[in-house]
């Protein structure tokens, strides 16, 4: 496709995405009150634990209407997320044969696990951080916690871990689309972990090192993982090569 084409089809792309954000807006408008209850029960486990009274802080009703449709953005990312991850496959699979295109669609399936695996496991991290955050309060005190500050740390930590855990989806895509080979991927090895603990060191609340190396250790996993995907495919293109040369 010429350029003006690959453009034309990345705003399409974007266009859908958008409007597939919108009616996940929609329905998470309607399940913000579930949605505040759970993003809160961290705070309520970390007050049983400590006996501190933990409670959110509205600094103003506009305050409290901003945070709303934050949370209803926030639950559409999750609620369309095979249909962005759609968009974003159908941007990449115009370059693939047939064949390649299926293996592409099995990946979008994988994908959407993928997304979900990382946003629960920051989840579980998180709880863990504010216990060890609020072992700091002074007994008997109470923290009044700035809801904006508090639900979109929450937001973006889990929608930070549930893309880190996609990277390897589209490290797959892109060695099937012919931008990166395999070995070149496996030799960037030493690359991938540094990322992966950096990211881990700067995305993690909490200083220890248990945290860093548990939130690590799943994303250089996937990452080997997907090493090895593109490997196995290198080796079939190779091969396919070799017996069209032969019977040339």
């Amino acid at each position: 496709m010429p350029l003006l084409e690959h453009l034309l089809e990345l705003r399409k792309r974007f266009v859908l995405i958008a409007l597939g954000l919108v009616v996940g807006a929609i329905l998470g408008w309607l399940l913000y009150d579930p949605l505040l209850v759970l993003l809160q029960r961290p705070l309520v486990v970390a007050e049983e634990m400590r006996g501190n009274e933990m409670t959110l802080n509205f600094a103003g009703p506009m305050a409290a209407l901003d945070l709303k449709i934050k949370s209803s953005l926030f639950l559409a990312v999750f609620l369309t997320c095979p249909w962005w991850l759609y968009q974003v496959w159908a941007f990449i699979t115009p370059g693939l044969n047939r064949n390649e295109k299926k293996y592409a669609y099995g990946f979008v399936g994988a994908a959407f696990p993928l997304f979900l695996g990382g946003a629960y496991m920051a989840w579980l991290v998180f709880p863990h951080a504010i216990q060890i955050l609020s072992g700091f309060l002074p007994d008997d005190a109470t923290a009044f916690t700035n809801a904006q500050e508090y639900l979109s740390l929450v937001m973006r930590l889990l929608i930070a871990f549930g893309l880190a855990f996609l990277s390897p989806v589209l490290l797959v895509g892109l060695n099937f689309a012919g931008l990166m080979s395999g070995k070149g991927l496996l030799g960037g090895w030493r690359w991938a972990i540094l990322v992966a603990f950096t990211f881990a060191a700067i995305i993690t609340p909490t200083p220890d090192a248990l945290t860093m190396i548990l939130v690590a250790l799943p994303i250089c996993v996937l990452y080997f993982a997907a090493v090895g995907v593109a490997l196995l495919h290198d080796r079939r293109v190779e091969k396919r090569l070799a017996e069209v040369d032969v019977e040339v």
